[in-house]
């Protein structure tokens, strides 16, 4: 049995979730809506506030499926409720973020300013030049923003000028040996 899979999600209150008969899951909460598909052999049952995913068969296909339907319903629980959010750092001589509207301009050493809109259910703060904050309930396309957002520079190992996540180490290798 799947340790992830078998673990029942608690239903909050002001959630309401919906199973039609194709496994669409819809979730609402008090920050939006979310849907997502959920493959037609998982079974998914609601009882009072508690909601469990059970597999039909024991193979292979069935038992990965069976923790990826329960996490990816949890993801849209939590994310309806207390939101998801990265905060990406910004280092390097020059290197600066600023917010105009829904655009995030970046310095980032190019010959040109990079400037990046907020996709529809993404929202970017920038607390202070060398900070950005990447907002919103769907966890992948937060996670996917964010990294899109690091993909301009990424952070490399000499210098560790760059953008990189808050919890990130950066290996840092030493320069060239002088004699």
């Amino acid at each position: 049995m799947s340790r992830i899979g078998r673990l029942p999600i608690t239903i909050l209150d002001g959630v309401e979730v919906k199973v039609d008969e194709k496994n669409l899951v819809t979730v609402k909460g008090p920050k939006g809506q979310l849907q997502e598909q959920i493959n037609k052999d998982m079974k998914i049952i609601i009882e009072e506030s508690t909601l469990t995913v059970e597999r039909p068969t024991n193979n292979k296909v069935h038992r990965s499926l069976h923790g990826l339907s329960r996490t990816l319903i949890n993801n849209m629980m939590v994310g309806v409720t207390k939101g998801y959010e990265k905060k990406l750092l910004i280092n390097g001589v020059g290197y600066r973020a600023a917010k105009q509207g829904n655009k995030l301009a970046m310095t980032l050493g190019f010959s040109h300013p990079v400037e990046m809109i907020d996709p529809e259910g993404i929202t970017t703060e920038v607390p202070n030049q060398t900070e950005i904050i990447v907002k919103g309930i769907n966890k992948q396309l937060v996670g996917n923003y964010a990294a899109k957002i690091r993909s301009w520079r990424e952070p490399e190992p000499y210098k560790g000028k760059g953008i990189k996540y808050d919890n990130e180490v950066i290996r840092r290798k030493e320069g060239k040996a002088g004699k």
